[in-house]
């Protein structure tokens, strides 16, 4: 069974003075906001700095100047940004910006990234970016190409794991699993203490977890499958300082590291990454909307190699 869980990403920042996204805006709004990409709202929580949606496909967070949503799946995230820049004045839009990654299976997705700058760009002027290199993992990022500075304190960043250990794979898997019990695999008390929770177990496998604490986020979603296994961790904590016990608990065969506006960036992954994983790409830009953004990916060298694996020729066959 197959599940695509490469995120599509994208950020929206608004002029506070005019009005409120976090009060001023019905949740009615955020729920047809969803829809149009073809996902749907299954729990939220709030506080008084922040509300965190769990969708059918990732999240989405609400501050008061912004909103952030991921989605993952065959999701058109493109849709909803446009829903909100069609249904919110202009000039009280300050800056859009929207990454994707790459995905297993780009083929079955309903758009490309190309596509999605083409839809974007009829709407606001950017400029777009890839990290990393096209034959391997790597991002792509577009912002929108006007004034706007991202302030220096707007620091987040993205941990994504690949092909995780087969103890993690084959816990993450069992049947009748809760979400308490994911907590306690991923030792949530521990790296969130004070967090205000909310999750989600998807049926037959597959989880989400939002985490909100004043204007801080951290936000995880897994697809365990063993043939596509991919863990998203998201947030404003630093994950860097955090990944090696995240990369403990995984024990993944590769994964990216992302950084937004972490000036240390490059001397925290020599800190905290362990020596056996190489690194297979660092690249690092201060885009012109004064984002420094950083990317860097990890592998672990082969020893072993797989065997070939024979398709189903009498099925729909699927490939990279």
């Amino acid at each position: 069974m197959f599940f695509e869980g490469s995120e599509k990403k994208a950020e929206v920042v608004i002029n506070k003075n005019s009005f409120s996204l976090l009060n001023d805006i019905s949740d009615d709004f955020w729920l047809q906001l969803v829809a149009c990409c073809n996902a749907k709202v299954l729990s939220s929580i709030k506080n008084e700095n922040c509300k965190a949606f769990i969708l059918s496909e990732s999240s989405l967070f609400i501050w008061e100047d912004r909103f952030l949503i991921l989605t993952c799946g065959i999701t058109q995230l493109v849709y909803s940004i446009e829903y909100f820049i069609k249904h919110i004045n202009a000039k009280d839009i300050l800056h859009v910006t929207y990454q994707r990654k790459n995905e297993y299976y780009s083929n079955a997705q309903l758009s490309s990234f190309s596509d999605d700058i083409e839809l974007l760009s009829k709407y606001v002027k950017g400029k777009a970016y890839r990290f990393g290199e096209m034959y391997s993992h790597h991002n792509y990022v577009f912002h929108q190409d006007n004034q706007y500075q991202v302030p220096p304190d707007d620091i987040s960043y993205e941990l994504l794991a690949y092909q995780i250990g087969e103890s993690a794979s084959k816990f993450l898997t069992n049947k009748g699993l809760t979400a308490s019990d994911v907590r306690a695999f991923f030792c949530v008390d521990e790296l969130l203490p004070d967090f205000q929770l909310d999750d989600f177990v998807f049926d037959p496998y597959g989880y989400s977890l939002n985490a909100i604490s004043d204007k801080d986020y951290f936000t995880i979603h897994i697809t365990p499958q063993t043939d596509s296994s991919y863990v998203s961790i998201e947030s404003s904590l630093d994950l860097v300082s955090l990944a090696p016990k995240i990369i403990e608990i995984l024990s993944p065969a590769s994964f990216d590291l992302l950084g937004f506006n972490d000036h240390h960036f490059v001397e925290k992954i020599a800190e905290n990454i362990s020596e056996n994983y190489v690194s297979n790409s660092l690249v690092s830009k201060i885009l012109d909307n004064g984002n420094h953004v950083f990317f860097t990916n990890f592998i672990t060298p082969k020893t072993q190699y797989t065997s070939p694996i024979r398709l189903d020729i009498n099925g729909k066959i699927q490939v990279i």
